[in-house]
């Protein structure tokens, strides 16, 4: 069905429809013969499902937004009167819209939510850092705001974070919950720029806000029972002074303190400690079965160390440094944080705290140092978390050059993927090394085959003349394989096994191999790239030298 003729159907405007199709999760189709399903017509036309559009029939969302549409009129006609008393208790009436149903609808269970959390979080986090423009109300984002906050204190608690990456658009994050892997985007921290109506719509991107707003908060609702934590979020253990509160009334400044994430909020209940201890049933198979549950057992591990990495540190962050992202990373691994109490309410302690672990700095130099912390740009925390371990500080240090930043997202199992050699250097250590040991066993046992050669021929010319009197021996040929024939010959065997592919699938075998080539060129060109960029690094550092 087109969508003219949905529009006659349903009997809405196209503002209505559009807005009506967002709610509900309804998208419009690619027909596999569109010349039919057009009914011959030559131009392109917007299509939709006609089980689709007789769903929406039954909404009664359309008759919200026909009230919505008759009560706008009235307002209309008041202020051309100019019935200023009638204008006024119209809006005083505005009808509500509630969408409680639709996320029941769209999602029967918790776990359905989750599933699809991930472009909800990104829009989420994304019009909590907007300020109050004509098609973006100031109430939505700073509902964004609250409910993204309530979340990042969730995911705290749970320590359920797993990956992190810093890029051009924002931070990246992944976290694990209730089996379910979620990622999304924050933006950075910068001032807000105006874009025009061409570049993005706003007004669509507010209606699915509308509609991910009460997702979210019946996500939060849900995972904040289910970790045994009160809702909405109160401060546990957080004393008010009476300095700090004259000017402010108690909900502001307990929001405050709890969008500055440095302190736990309250619980329902005593904390009961989960071991998690694998279940083990007998098996009709032996070495696989065995071998994967210990890797599963190792991986449980390794999750429960990274949970508790940053457990008894302490962190101070600068004026400088992302406050928001180091503070959610560093409390879901265990770590205290804390920073200067003029740049934001809710610090914890003071800078001169001997007890301090790290000072998170993004500057050149420092002038007021102390003994007993390390001085470390921000990078460390997002590469420790990755590498699931405390790195070495070396690398990291006040004014230190950085190493490069490794996206943790690379898929690993797939072939043909650039690996950088830092990346190489973090999984295994000794690459290098052991690298040069295969050479070095190599030339050693080929030195050792050519000795034993040696030893035979001269045991044979050792042995008695008389024995050997009829016999004669030739020097012989070494037979020496052509690599170019044996290349022709491979290059036959592999052209004869793709004339084998039936027509169903030559297509899809053409892509593949097309896609492969692609894809080796891709890393030939990162390879040749980073051979250059290490060669013109060792000259400045022979330059240097040489000046120096």
């Amino acid at each position: 069905m087109s969508r003219r003729a949905a529009l006659r159907y349903l009997q809405l405007s196209l503002k209505d429809f559009r807005r009506l199709c967002i709610l509900k999760g309804i998208y419009p189709r690619e027909p596999k013969k569109r010349k039919r399903a057009q009914k011959g017509a030559t131009s392109i036309q917007t299509l939709y499902y006609k089980k689709d559009i007789q769903f929406l029939l039954h909404e009664p969302l359309i008759w919200k937004f026909r009230d919505l549409n008759v009560y706008f009129k009235k307002i209309g006609r008041a202020s051309s009167l100019k019935e200023f008393a009638e204008m006024k208790a119209y809006l005083n009436k505005h009808p509500t819209i509630t969408l409680d149903h639709l996320v029941k609808e769209r999602y029967p269970t918790f776990i359905d939510a989750l599933r699809d959390l991930d472009d909800c979080l990104t829009l989420c986090f994304l019009f909590s850092t907007f300020p109050s423009m004509k098609h973006v109300p100031r109430d939505q984002s700073a509902l964004c705001r609250r409910l993204t906050i309530e979340f990042m204190h969730a995911v705290i608690e749970a320590k359920a974070l797993r990956k992190v990456f810093v890029s051009i658009k924002g931070y990246y994050y992944q976290i694990e919950f209730k089996g379910e892997t979620i990622t999304w985007i924050t933006p950075h921290n910068f001032c807000f720029q105006p874009q025009n109506k061409e570049d993005v719509d706003f007004k669509i991107m507010s209606i699915f806000v509308q509609f991910y707003v009460v997702l979210l908060g019946f996500v939060n609702f849900h995972m904040y029972h289910s970790l045994n934590l009160m809702y909405p979020p109160k401060l546990s253990g957080y004393e008010i002074n009476k300095d700090e509160n004259e000017m402010l009334d108690d909900e502001n400044f307990i929001s405050e303190r709890v969008a500055a994430l440095s302190t736990p909020i309250t619980k329902t209940g005593k904390d009961i400690p989960e071991e998690n201890e694998m279940d083990q049933f007998p098996t009709e198979e032996g070495e696989e079965a065995e071998a994967e549950m210990e890797d599963k057992k190792l991986e449980i591990a390794k999750i429960q160390k990274l949970k508790n990495l940053f457990k008894d540190k302490k962190f101070f962050l600068n004026k400088e440094v992302p406050r928001e992202s180091l503070v959610f990373v560093i409390r879901c691994f265990g770590g205290l944080v804390s920073w200067d109490k003029t740049c934001f309410p809710g610090a914890t302690f003071d800078e001169k705290d001997e007890t301090i672990s790290y000072q998170i700095v993004d500057r050149p130099s420092f002038t007021k140092q102390y003994l007993s912390r390390y001085y470390i740009q921000p990078q460390w925390v997002f590469d420790s978390v990755n590498a699931c371990q405390l790195l070495p500080v070396e690398k990291y240090l006040l004014g230190a050059i950085l190493p490069p930043h490794l996206s943790p997202f690379t898929n690993e199992g797939k072939d043909q993927i650039y690996i950088p050699p830092e990346e190489k250097m973090l999984k295994d250590p000794n690459f290098k090394s052991e690298n040069l040991k295969d050479y070095d066993s190599e030339s050693n046992s080929d030195s050792e085959e050519n000795k034993n050669d040696l030893e035979d021929v001269k045991s044979s010319d050792d042995e008695d003349p008389e024995t050997t009197k009829g016999m004669s021996v030739k020097p012989g040929e070494v037979f020496r394989e052509s690599k170019i024939k044996k290349f022709i010959e491979k290059k036959q065997e592999h052209s004869l096994k793709e004339r084998m592919v039936p027509n169903k699938y030559r297509k899809l075998y053409q892509s593949m191999m097309e896609g492969r080539k692609k894809r080796a060129k891709e890393i030939w060109l990162l390879n040749k790239k980073r051979k250059r960029i290490d060669a013109e690094a060792r000259k400045e550092a022979k330059k240097k030298i040489v000046d120096n």
